[in-house]
């Protein structure tokens, strides 16, 4: 059976960074999309731009829409895992499936040069996230309350190290979100 997906997001890359090794990184998706390169990876929706690079920036932008089967999700994982080493900082990139006759699915990928560095991002990005929605609620001083004892639920949690038996990721995590999450552009 197949689903309609869409995959947005930036991903920061490190200086010297070429096209070829992005291609390259990106290939278990790429050839789940029987193209070459990222520059064929068409969105399904034409306003849509696809995988891109800009050499300039240093950044590969992501706004592709595709039918894709059950495969596509392990691929696209490994595509960002192996995008990792290639990234100057953590970056988000969301992925929403829209299966037929059922409620959507959102899931967050990070993806990033290390398991340290995806976890400081994602201690930002819920700080930024809570403490954004608490401010229209409470006051400054109980939000920055709450911003702390996030911080400290992190340092807490500490970096997960797979345990023995399990794939070693060292560049991208996946977490399901609620469907209230999902994110518009």
């Amino acid at each position: 059976m197949r689903t309609e997906v869409h995959v947005h997001g930036s991903v920061f890359l490190c200086k010297g960074v070429r096209l070829s090794q992005v291609d390259q990184a990106m290939r278990p998706w790429l050839d789940y999309l029987d193209v070459d390169t990222i520059a064929d990876a068409h969105s399904l929706e034409r306003e849509e731009p696809g995988i891109s690079y800009d050499p300039k920036e240093r950044v590969v932008n992501i706004c592709w829409t595709g039918e894709v089967g059950r495969s596509f999700q392990s691929r696209l994982t490994e595509a960002f895992h192996n995008v990792g080493p290639l990234t100057e900082y953590a970056s988000e990139v969301e992925v929403t499936y829209y299966p037929e006759g059922a409620d959507d699915e959102f899931y967050q990928m990070f993806v990033g040069p290390s398991l340290e560095a995806i976890h400081e991002f994602r201690r930002q990005c819920v700080v930024e996230d809570v403490s954004s929605l608490l401010a229209r609620h409470i006051g400054k001083p109980e939000t920055e309350q709450v911003a702390a004892l996030i911080n400290q639920l992190f340092d807490a949690a500490g970096v997960k190290l797979p345990q023995a038996g399990e794939e070693h990721s060292t560049s991208s995590t996946v977490i399901p979100l609620h469907p209230r999450n999902k994110h518009l552009h």
